[in-house]
């Protein structure tokens, strides 16, 4: 399927979304970051320098939308009790 900017409408109007009031953010994810520091003579073959961002042959493209988060803290339950304290 090639997506055009009529199919995300379509989508977004699918899910009930409004593209010109909902905050929508797109991010890319299947990424990976390098965190390991390489020293001078590291093989840059096998070896990503630190810090430098990869894309996976099976990345992904992720559409949010911020309004609807359903976002809530957790709140303290006094009932809980641990199970291992006597």
């Amino acid at each position: 399927m090639r997506w055009t900017q009529e199919s995300l409408i379509e989508a977004t109007a699918a899910l009930g979304w409004d593209i010109r009031s909902d905050d929508l953010v797109v991010e890319i994810g299947g990424t990976a970051v390098s965190g390991i520091h390489q020293g001078e003579n590291y093989n840059e073959k096998w070896a990503t320098p630190y810090g430098v961002r990869k894309y996976n042959k099976d990345a992904f493209i992720v559409i949010k939308n911020r309004s609807r988060d359903p976002f809530e803290p957790s709140k303290y339950n006094p009932d809980l009790k641990a199970h291992h304290v006597e």
